[in-house]
């Protein structure tokens, strides 16, 4: 059994949505294991040994002005538990349109959905819970992913690239560049069994002269504006690019720059806040 004490943050946020889960999203990436949401904002949780009080002091929301979101965080020890368990009992299984099915391994198996994606809940993100996720899956299930080969960028938990695999693409290539996504990645992909999902662990500097029919990529707005060149130079003619992770005010900055690299928006989905972008790499 893997007890261990651990730092409780409590966080606030005003307002909650969709401050919250950028939060999340930054203290994720200085450590913190798990998150539970409610309706005031978040607590987040790391081992008492990985925390690190000056990273947490440091965490900002460099895409808000300062007018948009105010948001505090206390700090307390909580005695050992077992972590995984509590995690686990409060993971629901995430249910895509009647279509996709995606369920830890202690939920039941449901026959009846063309494809069903185990997910190692190890995080609070990634699982299919978060919106821009949903979105993803959405565009994927009218995608024609048959002989395609697809690239995977900010992979997370891997959870397109393994639909992708199971949607009949071949080859998938995931990349991310957290290595507790990696790794958790790769368990996702034997749990899978989706062995021609390849993982590897960094960022759109890892792109060489493969090309690929169509490119996933849900990641944050200033990432996704940084990398269309990178995504755009790998993509072939009259290949699909789907984009989230961010907000549907968004949508108009992000299509001025794709359309710098000859990619032309062909449909957009939203969900709350959040928006996810389908482009085509248009033939000059």
């Amino acid at each position: 059994m893997n007890t261990t004490d651990y730092i409780q943050v409590t966080a606030i946020v005003n307002p909650p949505q969709p401050w919250s889960d950028l939060l999340i999203a930054e203290l994720a990436e200085i450590g913190f294991e798990s998150f539970e949401e409610n309706l005031r904002g978040f607590k987040a949780f790391i081992p008492s040994d990985q925390f690190d009080e000056e990273k947490l002091n440091g965490v900002t929301l460099a895409e808000a002005e300062v007018s948009e979101v105010e948001f505090s965080f206390s700090v307390e020890t909580i005695s050992s538990r077992n972590w995984n368990e509590e995690w686990e009992s409060n993971f629901e299984p995430v249910d895509v349109e009647g279509k996709c099915y995606i369920r830890a391994p202690f939920h039941a198996s449901k026959e009846n959905y063309p494809y069903q994606i185990v997910i190692e809940p190890k995080m609070s993100f990634g699982t299919g819970h978060h919106e821009t996720t949903t979105l993803m899956v959405q565009w994927m299930l009218e995608t024609d992913f048959s002989g395609k080969s697809v690239l995977d960028m900010g992979c997370g938990t891997g959870i397109l690239a393994i639909l992708a695999s199971m949607m009949g693409a071949n080859p998938v290539t995931a990349i991310d560049n957290y290595p507790w996504a990696w790794e958790n990645t790769l368990e996702n992909i034997q749990a899978n069994e989706t062995e021609n999902v390849k993982a590897f662990l960094g960022d759109a500097s890892l792109l060489g002269d493969e090309m690929y029919d169509i490119i996933l990529a849900n990641i944050t707005k200033n990432v996704l504006k940084e990398d269309l060149n990178n995504y755009a130079s790998v993509l072939k003619d009259n290949g699909l690019l789907f984009i989230s992770g961010f907000f549907k005010e968004d949508v108009e900055e992000l299509k001025e720059v794709a359309q710098n690299y000859g990619l032309k928006e062909t449909g957009c989905k939203t969900k709350k806040e959040w928006a996810g972008v389908r482009f085509i790499k248009s033939v000059n």
